[in-house]
């Protein structure tokens, strides 16, 4: 292969990164490809444009923090709809005294639903 080449240049690339290939044989939770985070990112870089023009300075801050919200719960597992349904109705009752670690979607458990017996 010519140095040169595109496969060179990889090639050569990955020789003078010497330690961050091999990195991630210590630790069986790494992935040699991001191929997760590229597809979970896809939809904001899709949905760009259209924040763009959502109408208010802050509109975009707001759509990324909900979206990190949502992402967060679909990480760990949770349903999001169900996460926003909960944390949206106990939030007005709460105080700013309150903690509001259990409801990050890293602590956050389902309410558990009443099964009615006819």
């Amino acid at each position: 292969m010519l140095p040169k080449s595109g496969p060179g240049k990889a090639c050569t690339y990955l020789l003078n990164k010497s330690g961050s290939p091999t990195a991630h044989l210590q630790y069986s939770q790494t992935r040699l490809d991001n191929n997760l985070v590229e597809n979970s990112l896809r939809p904001t870089k899709l949905g760009a444009e259209n924040w763009l023009s959502l109408g208010h300075p802050d509109a975009g801050d707001r759509s990324a923090f909900i979206y990190s919200l949502v992402v967060s719960c679909q990480r760990r597992g949770k349903d999001p709809l169900a996460y926003f349904r909960d944390v949206l109705t106990r939030l007005p009752s709460m105080t700013t005294k309150d903690d509001l670690g259990p409801l990050l979607p890293a602590n956050w458990t389902a309410p558990t639903v009443p099964v009615l017996l006819s």
